[in-house]
């Protein structure tokens, strides 16, 4: 109840700004501006109780306790490594950044990345930071975490060996900015550990909040180039990389295993063609291509002089100029963050259009697995279907289409959370994916529906994820034409609990919304008499009655546990005290805590109704029901509940193995039906409520 009533109140807390880079989430709710002021009251240095001095901290196999590498560890604060530290010294740059015992030269890149864009550095190095006004030891950064940003405050012991930083140290031996920085990055990962090995791309989302594209360039598209620019119209940070197989000559001066930052793409004109250029950027500050195009090659003599002095082609500064045929042919891998609207300061450059949503891959209910896998086709449709389904709508055309198609430019990216923190417990990534399908002309203009088996399956996807990938995003780009279309995210395996963040980017504006039924119910108001009671359901009830010629809820237990007992047709553990409750709570009309004859006759009533549509959805005569079944089973006995709620009934209501028998599929149904009548007296016709705490716990201690 608490997980449900903490999600509920953070999606409250988002629609008022909160968890955005102007408000973001204090981490493990460490508000940094009280923590320091206590600290400067008491006269005392910071010691971050979430994350301690220790071998916790450090890691868990490789730098786990009994790991060499961790003998002799002392964590030390700046002043006792030198005597005068500073936070920044002259202006954060990209050679301030030395990689350490931990293998995470893709977060050192992103960190030399940040140095070249004042702006994003500042949302997440917040400046006004010292070791002299205001030191108390404690330190905060701003960083994106799986759709929200959180403001993490650490304490400024950081490990050492031999007087040494052990991790990520900047070549000015005085300044700690980009150290402190990797110990808040380790704190929401869990450990240091945790972020051994990983992509440029990864750090480039958490720092911006953006979305990133990895393109193979053996596998290049052919409108790449025209991507590149356009990227760079919309503000995008790009990254390649050499991979260690690929063959190189030494002469080149080129580096595998080593981030470089792409910084241009231009055209120009040589001996009467057209050539493509890129500009890189090696971020030590030299090493430069010395191939063609390279500073002061012979290219150049043959470009006009005012278009070589706007490219600065010959500055000394670990800048170069190459053909883009070169880049595709040296280089193996590029990345693109696509930033948010927000993140964007500069009137010169294009926004994308952006939404996000947070979903959950839930067993019995919305883990439905891909019809990609082999397995799948053992399953019914409707697990498929029972995935989570997002649409969009696209209306415009873009303005200067790159790959010469009119169409509409979307980016979807699918992101599964919490992958790093789950390394100490030996949990892997899943296998995930999404498929695009265009939705039907019957139900276009409407997001309150969640497509069926009937409908999905018997259409072909429009595009998909390139394949099932075990990443923590996969991402795809896609042009497509104005249309209505669903997306619908999957794990490759079924029945696999996960949580995620779709993002959607179009170049041009686009509406989106999670594809799910509104809450509704149909209740039919059953009205009896006396004369109207069948026979033998007086005779059950006389069975049972008590002198006062009503039963309680012990006596109703007992006779609808032998009212079950006596059928074969279905599986029942017995009908729980609960669900009795509930039963007298919801007919109960003079307030007696009982039933009467008529009013147990209108609870047989609805019973004998249930076990029929129970029985019409145990298609394999097992005796209980699928918990994929349930949202249509639901609909038929008149509720129509949306995803989130589904999944609260599955995790009451079904067993381990995702089934639901017959006494536990009557006491969900009692149970919705007493709340939303409870619901309607309150509600003047808003679809909200308000309660004061009295009535609050008079209702819901019921």
């Amino acid at each position: 109840m608490s997980n449900i009533a903490e999600v509920l109140a953070k999606r409250q807390n988002r629609e008022h700004g909160v968890g955005t880079n102007k408000k973001p989430i204090p981490f493990n709710k460490q508000d940094y501006q009280n923590l320091k002021r206590e600290c400067l009251e008491k006269k005392t240095l910071f010691c971050d109780p979430t994350f301690p001095v220790g071998s916790d901290s450090l890691g868990y196999n490789e730098l786990g306790p009994n790991s060499s590498k961790v003998q002799g560890v002392e964590w030390k604060r700046p002043k006792e490594l030198c005597a005068n530290p500073q936070f920044i010294v002259d202006g954060a740059k990209r050679t301030d950044i030395c990689q350490g015992a931990v293998g995470d030269c893709w977060l050192m890149a992103t960190i030399a990345s940040l140095t070249l864009n004042n702006n994003i550095l500042e949302r997440v190095v917040p400046p006004d930071q010292s070791f002299s006004d205001g030191y108390a030891g404690i330190f905060h950064f701003q960083l994106w975490q799986y759709g929200e940003w959180v403001d993490v405050v650490i304490d400024d012991r950081l490990p050492t060996k031999n007087g040494k930083l052990l991790f990520l140290s900047s070549a000015e031996h005085s300044e700690f900015w980009s150290a402190l920085l990797e110990k808040a990055c380790a704190k929401v990962n869990g450990s240091y550990e945790a972020l051994d090995g990983g992509l440029c791309s990864e750090g480039f989302e958490d720092f911006t909040g953006g979305i990133a594209e990895i393109y193979k360039l053996s596998e290049a598209p052919p409108d790449l180039f025209k991507i590149i620019q356009k990227a760079f119209g919309l503000g995008s940070l790009l990254s390649c990389a050499i991979d260690k197989e690929k063959k190189l000559k030494k002469s080149l001066n080129l580096k595998k295993e080593h981030a470089y930052s792409v910084t241009g793409a231009e055209e120009v004109q040589c001996l009467g063609r057209t050539v493509q250029l890129v500009r890189l950027r090696n971020p030590w500050g030299h090493k430069e291509w010395t191939g063609a195009w390279s500073d002061n090659s012979s290219e150049w003599n043959n470009v006009r002089p005012e278009q070589k002095v706007k490219l600065n082609y010959s500055a000394e500064d670990g800048e170069f100029w190459m053909a883009y045929s070169d880049f595709v042919l040296h280089f193996s891998v590029l990345e693109i963050c696509n930033l948010t609207p927000d993140t964007l300061t500069s009137d010169k450059v294009r926004r994308w259009n952006y939404c996000q949503f947070d979903g959950t891959w839930k067993v019995g209910s919305t883990a439905g697995g891909g019809i990609d896998n082999p397995c799948s086709h053992f399953l019914p449709p409707v697990m498929f279907c029972s995935n989570p389904q997002f649409a969009i709508k696209l209306e415009d055309v873009d303005d200067d289409p790159h790959d010469g198609e009119n169409g509409c430019t979307v980016l979807v990216g699918l992101m599964q959370k919490d992958g790093r923190k789950d390394k100490r417990i030996g949990r892997e990534l899943k296998s995930i994916g999404f498929y695009i399908f265009e939705v039907p002309d019957e139900y276009k203009g409407r997001s309150n529906v969640h497509l069926s088996s009937d409908v999905l399956l018997e259409n072909t996807p429009v595009e998909r994820s390139k394949g099932c990938q075990n990443l923590r995003e996969i991402s795809k780009r896609c042009n497509l034409p104005p249309g209505e279309y669903v997306i619908v995210p999957y794990t490759y395996e079924p029945l696999l609990q996960g949580s995620f963040i779709l993002r959607v980017f179009t170049e041009k504006k686009a509406t989106a919304s999670p594809m799910d039924v509104e809450i509704t119910a149909n209740i039919q108001k059953d009205r009896i008499s006396d004369s109207d009671v069948d026979p033998s359901c007086k005779e059950l009830f006389m069975q049972f009655v008590g002198s006062d010629s009503e039963v309680s809820a012990k006596e109703l237990q007992q006779m609808l546990n032998k009212f079950v007992s006596e059928r074969t047709d279905i599986t029942s553990d017995g009908f729980s005290r609960e669900t009795c409750r509930h039963s007298i709570d919801l007919l109960d009309k003079n307030g007696s805590g009982k039933l009467g004859l008529v009013e147990f006759h209108t609870l047989w009533i609805k019973i004998q109704k249930y076990l029929e549509i129970f029985k019409k959805r145990d298609t394999d005569k097992s005796g209980t029901m699928s918990s994929y079944e349930m949202r249509d089973t639901l609909k038929d006995a008149g509720f129509q509940v949306n995803g989130e709620v589904l999944q609260v009934i599955i995790s009451r209501y079904a067993n381990k193995q995702q089934a639901i028998d017959f006494d536990n599929f009557v006491g969900c149904l009692i149970n919705l039906e007493m709340r939303y009548t409870m619901f309607e007296m309150f509600d003047n016709n808003t679809g909200k409520i308000e309660l004061d705490i009295h009535q609050w716990l008079c209702l819901t201690l019921n």
